[in-house]
């Protein structure tokens, strides 16, 4: 199976929808509306002047918020239509950024290039079925000191919709549509995988990385999952039996060898 044809195909058609959706707003974006979150902004901390990689980047947004806060950025992305809207909106907003379109892993291969920070965030890992070859790309682009950043949604909410926790060694292959509030109906072959923190963790370690926090979140900035409700001041959150669903996690990790 190839998987990456099938996803780098899904995610072209998502783009296409994606850059008109409201979710996105990319007109807000472009009259200078930051579209990271509080979050990933404490963790990451200031980064003016420093080279940033952003890996599985979608169409720039996030990469082009930390160009606007000063690090000279590269962003990294399966879908070839997600890295053409990436330099569109580069363009017209007169930004410096790097987009290259490639998967992960072998990106990882031919890269040469060392950052100050690798970041990614939102709904990445499942895209992957090695994370060994994710965290060695991760490792092999921080220079010595560099700080690797994730902010990820939490697999338990995905355990409560019915996926496994834990790693099987099988994808799940879906016809699906997409996240944001324009999808039409449109659906597309998926194909993801499922990772337990304690494997993020394992991985990251393994690729000689130091692991330097790790905080778990019960509020989602995003209301794209069912069940949901949105608190103000916090985002959204979901309840099981009147107890609150941990919704995001994030890590902080660091190349010390």
């Amino acid at each position: 199976m190839d998987y990456l044809s099938l996803n780098k195909s899904a995610w072209d058609k998502r783009t296409k929808v994606h850059v008109k959706s409201a979710f996105y707003d990319v007109d807000a974006f472009k009259k200078g509306k930051c579209s990271l979150n509080p979050v990933e902004l404490e963790q990451v901390g200031d980064v003016e002047g420093k080279t940033l990689l952003h890996l599985q980047c979608h169409f720039g947004q996030d990469t082009l918020s930390w160009a606007r806060l000063g690090a000279d950025v590269t962003g990294v992305d399966l879908s070839a239509d997600a890295i053409a809207e990436a330099n569109l909106l580069k363009q017209s907003l007169g930004l410096r950024a790097t987009f290259i379109e490639g998967d992960v892993v072998r990106f990882g291969a031919e890269n040469r290039q060392q950052f100050d920070i690798v970041f990614t965030s939102y709904g990445v890992l499942s895209w992957l079925p090695d994370l060994a070859g994710w965290a060695a790309t991760i490792s092999a682009a921080l220079k010595h000191g560099g700080e690797f950043h994730l902010v990820e949604f939490h697999p338990f909410n995905e355990l409560l919709s019915g996926y496994s926790y834990f790693s099987t060694g099988e994808p799940d292959i879906e016809e699906e549509g997409t996240y944001t509030e324009n999808c039409d109906g449109a659906t597309s072959t998926t194909v993801t995988w499922s990772h337990s923190i304690s494997d993020v963790l394992s991985a990251l370690i393994d690729a000689g990385l130091s692991v330097e926090s790790f905080t778990e979140y019960p509020y989602s900035p995003y209301n794209c999952f069912e069940g949901l409700d949105f608190v103000p001041g916090q985002g959204c959150q979901m309840l099981h039996k009147g107890n609150q669903v941990p919704l995001l996690y994030a890590i902080k990790a660091r190349k010390t060898a």
